[in-house]
């Protein structure tokens, strides 16, 4: 086995770079769009009239309610026939992250909700607008309570990108399986996957921690 390892390792290498360094951008990729619409949708379901909350609710709903994988056909294999065609790497960033988009919407969402009210009216007696207090008073402290269940996310991400094998996305499990096909030793090369993925995850652990320690509120028990 030890020995399989190594020559697997050392002949495909390279290969296996390559396909972590895919998965690496569709994890960083998707994770940005999950952040950028988790954070509007938050925003709608905590602030804006009940239509828009209506609309956020669903979405959150129908996100987390189908399966990633399904997310991704529709989006890779539906949308040209409609006249929208997209790379598998494309169009695993876009399912993955408007996946993603749903659960950090609701990460962010808790965290407005935590902040006590009183701040709010105390910001409301100096004068201070809604979107003001959005800015300055709520999403400042919001961030910061929900770095840890965000931090998470980005973990999951890591893994969760292993999807992209299914619309040939050239990232890790892909070039894995290439590898094993082209060598046959299939326990072997499944073995040095796992190996990749727990180490770069227990990296992606330590780096969550140190910014949970760097921006955490003082005083303030999860």
């Amino acid at each position: 086995m030890i020995s399989e390892l190594l020559y697997v390792s050392l002949k495909y290498g390279l290969l296996l770079l390559e396909g972590l360094r895919t998965t690496f951008i569709i994890t960083i990729a998707s994770y940005a769009i999950g952040f950028a619409g988790g954070l509007c949708i938050a925003i709608a379901r905590v602030f804006f009239h009940k239509i828009l909350k209506v609309f956020a609710g669903v979405y959150v709903e129908l996100f987390r309610g189908t399966p990633m994988l399904v997310q991704l056909f529709f989006v890779y294999y539906a949308l040209p026939e409609i006249g929208i065609r997209v790379d598998p790497v494309t169009a695993s960033i876009i399912a993955i992250g408007l996946n993603s988009a749903a659960y950090q919407a609701e990460y962010i969402r808790s965290a407005l909700s935590s902040i006590p009210y009183s701040e709010i009216e105390a910001a409301y007696s100096l004068g201070l607008t809604k979107l003001n207090i959005l800015i300055y008073i709520m999403l400042p402290q919001a961030i910061r309570i929900a770095i840890p269940t965000l931090t998470n996310e980005a973990i999951y991400l890591f893994k969760y990108s292993s999807i992209a094998y299914f619309v040939t996305a050239s990232e890790l499990m892909y070039v894995g399986k290439l590898i094993a096909t082209r060598t046959f030793l299939y326990v072997e090369v499944y073995v040095l996957l796992a190996l990749l993925y727990i180490l770069f995850s227990i990296v992606l652990s330590e780096i969550a921690r140190y910014i949970e320690r760097k921006l955490q509120i003082p005083g303030y028990v999860t």
